[in-house]
């Protein structure tokens, strides 16, 4: 009972304080794709982070030239990663297609990216020439590799270069809580974000072994919301306070990190 009264409180009374109050976050998984573009210009986006309390966003998009309309807005809340994908059938064959080193290597010449992502891999489909290629260049100018796999891709990609640095999309998104866990003990340079994990906090309750995780590698989490189709423009304000729920149920402390400190520090170097 008592549980569901500061429920009730955290979703109510804590939201009406005003945005001024709100723990501010950086949003790891943000996709502005084109068939986004005409029901949300870019100020209409702009706007809807205002209102979800986002202070910048990492942003990948299809085609690539959604990521760049929001980035000429707002150079400064805006962190580019270069999505390989340049239409929507792209996912299901990018990892061997040969055409797209060559496209990757046009649109990296803006040198505003910070990461390549968010791309689709799992297990058995990183040993391609297309994915060595790409493991080896974002180790060569220190990019991100922003990755929506299982756990068996993770280690595929590692095991191409130890040095990679990796970005877990969703933490795996089914994969167990434990093996996360798991892997991040294993591997200095993954970090996650929890965009759509459904198991964070069933109810409003921060699960208990995800926040043994936290408290275990409060340096390595972060948040996002995952705009991957356009209805999901209007659910992130929402979605995001279910967010800052769990959130304050973590010493003030590391929610800074995981709601912002942890992006800043590794996208803008602040």
């Amino acid at each position: 009972m008592l549980d569901r009264i500061l429920l009730i409180f955290f979703l109510t009374i804590i939201p009406s304080l005003g945005r001024s109050q709100q723990l501010p976050i950086f949003d790891t998984h943000i996709h502005y794709n084109q068939p986004d573009w005409a029901p949300y210009p870019p100020d209409a986006i702009l706007k809807i982070m205002d209102q979800a309390g986002i202070r910048r966003a990492l942003v990948s998009s299809t085609p690539d030239d959604g990521t760049l309309k929001l980035y000429e807005k707002d150079p400064k809340r805006i962190i580019p990663f270069l999505r390989p994908y340049r239409n929507p059938n792209d996912p299901a064959s990018w990892y061997r297609d040969s055409t797209i080193p060559a496209y990757l290597e046009g649109r990296l010449k803006r040198q505003i990216y910070k990461g390549i992502g968010e791309f689709h891999l799992f297990g058995g489909q990183a040993n391609t020439p297309v994915i060595k290629w790409l493991v080896d260049l974002a180790a060569q100018k220190i990019l991100f590799l922003h990755a929506h796999s299982d756990d068996a891709a993770i280690i595929d990609l590692f095991a191409l270069r130890s040095e990679a640095k990796i970005l877990w999309a969703h933490a795996g998104l089914s994969v167990a809580v434990e093996t996360v866990g798991k892997l991040l003990d294993r591997y200095p340079n993954l970090w996650i974000e929890l965009a759509m994990r459904q198991d964070i906090a069933p109810g409003g309750k921060l699960a208990l072994v995800w926040r043994a995780l936290i408290l275990r590698h409060p340096d390595r989490v972060m948040v996002g919301t995952d705009t991957w189709t356009t209805s999901r423009w209007e659910e992130i304000t929402g979605y995001l306070e279910g967010v800052r729920v769990w959130l304050r149920q973590l010493p003030r402390g590391i929610a800074e990190k995981i709601a912002h400190q942890n992006a800043e520090r590794l996208f803008t170097g602040q």
